[in-house]
């Protein structure tokens, strides 16, 4: 359909829907109006409260002041993902979004601890990774330094909702109209059926070239009205509900997200400035919805804030998330447990993904199937490195752990394993979110450990090697002592 695009409707507010009104106006300005439509009477999810480091991207192409964005959405510094129980019972291990050692031309750092046999004690690792020793002594501070071994890769928790209105306001100001109102009917062309139309309930036309679903779950146009079909990988990722509650604060502020596994799924912990996040992701076959409320609640180390809310879900992808002129965006495209911390990144990335093939002179096929190829890619990406988790366990506690330790996997998941088992190798994939540095992590701490190393590792001498080993753990334990803590840091920048 060759029409100009000269007008985006978003259906749906919440992360998702201000998160592409804000992108899509600041970056494409004049050339296009923006117009969402939400409703207060229909909520959201609203339970994505940890991200990745690519959320630092977003905000400062918005241009937004991070102290400030820190004090309205009331967040917190993220460090890392800290998993318990998940390699087995009492273990724990950090996902830390830095990287162990230093880069070693042509041959990853844990080669060289192979060699010397720490790798094997897979707490080893974390010795090397400042990410980690900060985590887990609760303290942060933005380190200045030429260095690159002393960067500190972080991301933010913060409350969704905040986030929403904070962004609402942003979008507002530069020009984004915001509609108030429910779909009653959606029109589409008859010869075509895109859409032309969204008809609210009092009657108010809002016209529109190009849509984006927004509207969580419902995939009000994606799916109910255009019928594009899903993709389901509940057979890969099991668990299929999630309870969530908000608690009080706690006394010390951790720089991380906890990830606590259980005999039927796992529960997160969330430390926002004013409360904490905690949700029971769960299968319905392990846990009835009452037995998973009473062991969220029974594991919370706050009084908790609201009633706990059940949230059912299916894993999976559109099979189009691109459908005529219908753009699925946050939930409406797919669903992908919280377990990475992923759900507000790929809200970006689609919107950042429209932006690159933004089709200003009309919808094309080979616009549409670039990006309808790239959301699939990463998408299963993601897939991969979540089943990972589960997959690579030694739980012998609950049929759940044995299950999804014996349960086929992905070809390209297997293909990743074998490798990293022979000899440590590792090869990040095109355009793969996560780097090596994460698959080595939750490898290790999942109690992979490589059978053989690489043969660069024997260009040096062993004392050398150990020699070397022992300054960068030095260099990388130095700024400790002079940084402040998780508490104080957030005192001082935020006011």
């Amino acid at each position: 359909m060759q029409q100009p695009i000269k007008k985006l409707v978003i259906l749906g507010g919440g992360t998702s829907g201000w998160i592409s009104a804000a992108l899509t106006k600041k970056l494409l300005g004049n050339a296009i109006d923006v117009e969402l439509v939400e409703s207060n009477e229909i909520g959201t999810v609203g339970v994505g409260e940890a991200t990745i480091p690519p959320i630092k991207l977003l905000n400062d192409v918005l241009g937004l002041n991070e102290a400030e964005f820190l004090r309205e959405t009331q967040g917190t510094i993220k460090l890392a993902i800290k998993f318990e129980n998940w390699k087995n019972e009492n273990h724990s291990y950090y996902h830390t979004f830095g990287a162990a050692g230093k880069s070693m031309a042509f041959c990853h750092f844990h080669h060289f601890l192979k060699r010397t046999g720490e790798l094997e004690n897979d707490s080893k690792l974390w010795d090397y990774d400042l990410n980690a020793l900060l985590a887990e002594d609760g303290k942060y501070a933005h380190i200045r330094h030429q260095d690159p071994i002393l960067e500190v890769p972080y991301a933010y928790h913060f409350d969704a909702g905040l986030y929403a209105k904070y962004l609402r306001k942003f979008s507002e100001k530069i020009g984004v109209k915001r509609t108030e109102g429910t779909v009653a009917r959606v029109h589409q062309n008859q010869q075509s059926g895109f859409i032309q139309t969204l008809e609210l309930k009092d009657g108010t036309l809002i016209d529109g070239d190009l849509f984006l679903d927004c509207s969580g779950f419902r995939g009000l146009l994606i799916q109910q009205t255009l019928q594009t079909g899903y993709e389901d990988w509940s057979h890969w990722l099991r668990c299929d509900r999630a309870v969530a509650v908000a608690s009080e604060r706690f006394d010390k502020t951790l720089p991380y997200t906890r990830s606590i596994a259980h005999k039927g799924g796992w529960q997160w912990r969330i430390p926002l400035q004013h409360r904490n996040g905690n949700g029971l992701v769960y299968n319905s076959a392990y846990y009835t919805d009452d037995e998973a409320t009473d062991l969220l609640l029974g594991n919370l180390d706050s009084k908790p804030l609201t009633d706990p809310k059940i949230i059912k879900f299916q894993t999976g992808r559109r099979y189009q998330q691109w459908h005529k002129n219908v753009i699925a965006v946050g939930l409406s495209s797919g669903f992908l447990e919280p377990l990475e911390s992923t759900s507000i990144h790929l809200i970006q990335s689609a919107v950042v993904r429209l932006v690159h093939l933004f089709p200003q002179h009309g919808i094309n096929q080979a616009i549409v199937d670039e990006y309808n190829k790239q959301s699939k890619l990463e998408f299963e990406q993601i897939r991969d490195f979540i089943i990972l988790h589960y997959h690579v366990n030694q739980r012998t506690d609950s049929l759940f752990w044995q299950d999804m330790r014996n349960m086929a996997i992905p070809d390209t998941l297997a293909h990743k394993i074998e490798l990293f088992k022979q000899d440590g190798r590792l090869f990040r994939d095109q355009n793969d979110l996560f780097l090596e540095s994460s698959w080595l992590q939750v490898m290790l701490g999942q109690g992979l450990v490589p059978n053989s190393y690489h043969p660069m590792a024997n260009a040096m001498p062993e004392a050398q090697v150990k020699s070397m080993l022992q300054k960068i753990k030095a260099i990388k334990h130095e700024p400790l002592a002079s940084i402040p803590s998780h508490d104080e840091f957030l005192k001082r920048y935020c006011g």
